[in-house]
């Protein structure tokens, strides 16, 4: 098997939200709380939500610039590449980067879109969840079918509601939604409460696949603000392990066989040890506490229940089979930092080479499909059509060479310093972060 033939998938991207999002898919009389895309007097481009200023629309999206630009994040559109936020561009990248099917996550309106569970207006919020999810299964994904797979955001501080527009977007192809990682930190109740109930039965019974993105809940912890950024970088998609332990003995699990979590850009090296732990704490521990895994370990539940994905991770694949080859997907993040956009294919395939093609086939493209309900070789009209090659030979004009965007109005810390979690902690609150009730010419 060569790079070419590779055929690849990605399980975590991120979308940066056009000003065109809402437009076909509200009434008019809807559109009157529409939000809004405005620029402010130092030109950052900004969403206003019930007259509320959003949180930066470029967070990350660095994909394509310099290096020493990473960490100044976009605050305009023009300060990101156009892939972000375009999906005709974006399918260039794709193409570019020889990948074939990606499912993406929200920006501005947050991974778990609890944008809108702030609103005041609950009504409203709902009306454009609602139009947020049309906007993304039809235009973002409809636009080139086989190209994105769906992933919608729910109304979870509705359990009915939720209920419902789960059922609505699995009618129009949808077999995944992006939920928070521990509800009970967004004011709602915890994972262990009955009321979750209804949202476990109608994910199996439809086959949805549950998305929970590092930082839809808990946060990874800075150490300190003195610390370098590199110490929070290092450690951030690690910090979902605390949520998986939680997500582990979630009693629905025994429950719904065809209950699927996706533990989204979480990384795959730490789970070996957090396998042979969760099996060692309820061997040595489950007289007292009373867990119950019915007759399995923790780690068969977690094999048959979870998907893990990574973007560079060798240990994690020296170390499969304590992990399980149809547990794990490959993930771009891209446009985000982490992206090794436009050689996902070539690095993936430099650490999978040395395992059967079997095997290759299940991590970059075979698990995600199947587990997504994704059909891209029937839409793309053939499997021919879908491998690196054959997606790199529609981008021979797409431009991929690192560019210099400038830094905008963001100064980060002292180029004789280390870049620390304060500096970037005061470059958030510094560009485009203001609380209370803004005019729209802000």
């Amino acid at each position: 098997m060569k790079v070419d033939d590779l055929i690849l998938v990605s399980v975590d991207d991120h979308i940066v939200e056009p000003p065109t999002m809402f437009d076909q898919h509200l009434t008019t009389a809807q559109k009157a709380f529409a939000p809004r895309v405005h620029k402010d007097k130092n030109g950052a481009d900004y969403w206003l939500f019930e007259g509320r200023r959003a949180g930066n629309i470029g967070l990350n999206a660095v994909v394509g610039r310099i290096r020493e630009e990473y960490g100044c994040e976009p605050i305009s559109f023009d300060q990101m590449r156009k892939g972000s936020w375009d999906i005709h561009a974006r399918i260039d990248d794709m193409n570019a980067n020889g990948l074939l099917a990606s499912l993406n996550f929200p920006s501005v309106v947050t991974f778990d879109g609890s944008l809108f569970h702030q609103f005041e207006n609950k009504k409203n919020a709902l009306t454009l969840l609602k139009a947020y999810n049309d906007w993304h299964i039809d235009e973002w994904c409809g636009s080139y079918p086989g190209r994105n797979i769906p992933n919608a955001i729910v109304p979870y501080w509705d359990i009915n509601a939720t209920v419902e527009e789960i059922k609505r977007v699995v009618k129009k192809g949808c077999h995944a939604i992006s939920f928070t990682d521990n509800p009970a930190l967004k004011g709602q109740p915890s994972l262990h409460s009955d009321h979750w109930e209804p949202l476990w039965k109608v994910c199996a019974e439809n086959k949805v696949m549950i998305n929970i993105h590092i930082g839809s809940g808990a946060q990874a912890p800075h150490a300190s603000m003195d610390s370098p950024i590199d110490a929070w970088i290092i450690t951030m998609p690690i910090s979902i392990v605390n949520s998986a332990a939680d997500w582990l003995h979630l009693k629905a699990l025994q429950k719904y066989p065809d209950l699927k979590i996706s533990l989204s850009e979480g990384g795959i090296g730490w789970i070996p040890y957090f396998l042979e732990r969760a099996d060692f704490v309820h061997e040595h521990h489950k007289a007292w506490t009373f867990a119950n895994f019915g007759d399995k370990k923790p780690s068969d539940v977690f094999r048959e229940h979870f998907l893990t994905c990574f973007i560079d991770d060798k240990f994690g694949l020296d170390n499969l089979s304590a992990i399980g080859e149809d547990n794990v997907a490959y993930e771009c993040d891209y446009p985000h930092s982490d992206t090794v956009w436009p050689e996902s294919a070539d690095r993936l395939f430099a650490t999978l080479n040395n395992l059967p093609e079997r095997t290759i086939n299940k991590i970059s493209h075979e698990n995600a499909l199947r587990l997504f309900n994704f059909d891209a070789f029937g839409m793309m009209g053939g499997r021919d059509k879908c491998t690196v090659r054959a997606l790199r030979a529609l981008a021979a004009d797409v431009d991929t060479e690192p560019k210099s965007y400038g830094a905008g109005t963001q100064q980060i810390g002292n180029q004789q310093d280390r870049v620390t979690s304060g500096d970037i902690i005061r470059m958030f609150t510094a560009v485009g972060k203001e609380d209370g009730k803004i005019t729209a010419d802000a």
